[in-house]
């Protein structure tokens, strides 16, 4: 092919087409174990209330409404208001319908916002500010240009029985006039950290002091799925901009994801929905309104949810520790999300050659190199890394750690 210099930037394999096609091969060939991926757990209560929601949907007519007609690009326009009226009741915002837009998932948002706040502009060279790494493996291949990711390494803090946990080193954070956004997720995927309500405050003060957008990615976030195990309160105001997803509610199929944001930010936002897509899908904000229409959201995630996988991670937890007795095995915090983040100090073989040891033997993992965004190469502790989730059965998770523990055996 011929491709364009655009064309040209996504040819390449990158992290995040990886872990898609890993997902891919392990949902089609059922002997894998897959610790690897992204995809919520089957929970059972869940489904049943999804399935509950779309028969109501069905039967009353809406389903099909939704299904045939286009919204508008910023969103179904009553579903919007259904949606600021939530966070104004439940948290306080100063918040409308004008503050709110849908889209085609997380991912393309952030594709719209760090190509709109970073890049060239003018004789700068803007760039997005990851102020802690690891984070997010779908961050590092979204610009259309090189370059346009900078990051800061996080300060290790050691705790007790072999947990560690990652902490924004603000004393060596570097933003300047080449700084078009800071962005964080919370909690942090891979490591599951938890940002504190102090730490979004400072940062957010860092942000307003070069007036630069401070972008929250709350996808296993408060206030849904709210899939956080430490106290943290929903952080949002006008220089603030929020993203969320339904996809860790138990709905990643129905691709919807929500931006929050001052109104001329998300009058731009729905701009180039427009432009690149028309409009967003109509179906997950249908499902969603049900949801908050009968009062059912806060529940499921409080009582259904965050219990699911706060007994998930402490298990996950247990049996790496019956299975793996060294102190060369570090854990971060499990403060939130579904993933393990894994650290094993002075491993002799790079976490890539340990991910095609462990994919031989069925089991799937990813290598912490992907998930360092704005570094030049990988470090030595990025690649004695990995990550995991805790999503598929107790079995399969108890099998999948013995498989990991005999490879580290032979590899330390």
């Amino acid at each position: 092919m011929n491709l364009s210099d655009f064309g040209e930037r996504f040819r390449g394999y990158s992290g995040i087409t990886h872990l898609m096609d890993d997902l891919s091969e392990g949902l089609a060939q059922p002997e894998v174990i897959m610790l690897g991926g992204g995809n919520p757990a089957d929970i059972p209560e869940v489904r049943a209330v999804l399935e509950n929601v779309l028969v109501k949907l069905q039967q009353s007519g809406r389903l099909i409404e939704t299904l045939a007609n286009y919204d508008g690009p910023q969103g179904n326009s009553g579903f919007l208001e259904t949606l600021a009226d939530f966070f104004r009741r439940q948290y306080g915002w100063n918040i409308t319908s004008r503050n709110i837009a849908l889209t085609h998932g997380s991912q393309s948002s952030f594709f719209i916002l760090f190509n709109s706040f970073a890049g060239k502009a003018g004789s700068l060279q803007k760039r997005v500010l990851i102020p802690l790494v690891p984070e997010y493996i779908g961050y590092s291949d979204v610009g259309i240009e090189d370059g346009l990711i900078t990051s800061q390494e996080a300060k290790i803090q050691h705790l007790e029985d072999g947990f560690f946990k990652y902490l924004v080193d603000f004393e060596n954070l570097q933003v300047d006039a080449t700084t078009g956004l800071i962005c964080v997720s919370r909690p942090t995927n891979p490591s599951g950290n938890v940002l504190t309500d102090e730490e979004c405050a400072q940062l957010d003060k860092v942000a307003r002091c070069h007036d630069v957008p401070l972008l929250i990615d709350s996808a296993y976030g408060t206030p849904f799925p709210d899939i956080i195990f430490s106290e943290a309160k929903p952080f949002w105001n006008d220089n603030c901009i929020v993203c969320m997803s339904l996809s860790k509610l138990g709905m990643p199929g129905a691709r919807t994801g929500i931006v929050i944001a001052n109104e001329e930010v998300i009058k731009y936002f729905s701009n180039m929905t427009a432009i690149t897509s028309l409009a967003p899908s109509g179906l997950g904000a249908e499902i969603l309104g049900q949801l908050i229409a009968e009062d059912a959201l806060l529940g499921l995630c409080d009582e259904v949810i965050r219990p699911f996988y706060r007994q998930r991670s402490e298990l996950a937890v247990r049996l790496l520790r019956q299975a793996i007795d060294d102190p060369r095995l570090h854990i971060h915090k499990p403060e939130g999300s579904m993933f393990l983040w894994l650290w094993f100090e002075n491993l002799a073989v790079s976490s890539s050659e340990l991910y095609q040891r462990l994919k031989q033997q069925g089991l799937l993992i990813v290598p912490g190199k992907y998930f360092f965004p704005g570094q030049s190469q990988p470090t030595q502790h990025a690649e004695s890394c990995v990550r995991m989730n805790y999503v598929q059965t107790e079995d399969e998770l108890a099998k999948g750690i013995e498989i990991l523990a005999r490879e580290l055996r032979a590899c330390w």
